[in-house]
């Protein structure tokens, strides 16, 4: 059994390192504290910083992310030392990178009791990202081999393509990280969906972890709404509705943690004794590449 954390993160105007640096570490010290092992924050979280900004800057949609490319060493140091310091596994979210060929990638980072252990890039962008925000998308996915297990991340959007999670699941990975950050409710069922369409597909456990709250001061962060929540396949020893736990609000006022109980054996145990065997029964022929049409 392991316990989960997964961060409905309020969007708070943090306007100096030390104040940001104050939160981000009384946060995962609070769900350290209650016995989380694994600890997940949205996509963006790390756009937060941000609000060190002058207004004009943070204000501006190309200007915020130039500005806050300073400051990643100084994030990176930070949560691999709560990592190390806590004795946890820390996915803080992601955020904007600009990369050596002058472009910009949205990248997630995972931390453990051990120190960096690499990051994951978003691969298909939404219209905002592409259009507006000029952020391009990355390539390949990575599976995380942890001493609670095999993870993969899909950030966001990348929830909603079947083929993303299929080839984690058949890299071994038995649990999906999901941070997402969604303005929309109707944003927010998406990404929801998807995740627990990918928890069935594949057998799997997917937590999703959403920033919620109003932020006027930022383009991108503006306005967000999302629940909390830990998907599993609807089998045996498992709830019926294949959700595991839920935040109880859509929109809180301030940040807070679900902590939920997985036994991962559980999960692993549905694919050979349970009712249905759909990570089994896909068959290669559902490929793209060797779908024909009749």
């Amino acid at each position: 059994m392991i316990r989960l954390a997964a961060c409905q993160y309020h969007i708070d105007l943090l306007q100096s390192w030390e104040a940001y640096a104050a939160h981000l570490t009384a946060l995962c010290e609070d769900a350290a504290g209650r016995g989380a092992q694994l600890l997940l924050l949205p996509e963006y979280a790390g756009l937060v910083l941000s609000g060190q900004l002058a207004a004009a800057q943070r204000g501006d949609l190309q200007a915020s992310i130039a500005g806050i490319q300073p400051l990643l060493p100084a994030w990176l140091d930070l949560c691999e030392g709560l990592a190390r310091r806590l004795g946890v596994y820390l996915q803080p979210g992601s955020l904007p990178v600009l990369d050596g060929d002058g472009r910009y990638r949205n990248r997630a980072w995972l931390f453990g009791p051990e120190g960096n252990l690499g990051s994951q890039d978003k691969l298909i962008m939404t219209r905002f990202e592409r259009e507006q925000w000029r952020i391009d998308g990355g390539a390949g996915l990575r599976l995380f081999d942890t001493a609670l297990g095999r993870l993969g991340i899909l950030i966001c959007y990348d929830n909603e393509f079947p083929m993303l999670a299929r080839r984690l699941a058949e890299a071994g990975a038995d649990l999906i990280l999901a941070p997402s950050c969604t303005d929309t409710e109707a944003g927010f069922h998406r990404v929801r969906i998807g995740a627990q369409a990918r928890a069935l597909e594949n057998q799997v456990a997917v937590l999703q972890a959403p920033t919620v709250g109003l932020a006027p001061w930022s383009p991108a962060l503006d306005e967000n709404i999302g629940r909390a929540a830990l998907y599993v396949p609807s089998d045996y020893g498992l709830p019926a509705s294949g959700v595991l736990a839920e935040s109880a609000e859509l929109c809180p006022s301030a940040s807070q943690w679900l902590l939920c109980d997985l036994d991962l054996d559980g999960v692993r145990r549905v694919r050979e004794q349970g009712q249905v065997f759909t990570r089994r029964d896909w068959p290669e022929q559902f490929d793209a590449a060797r779908l024909e049409l009749r």
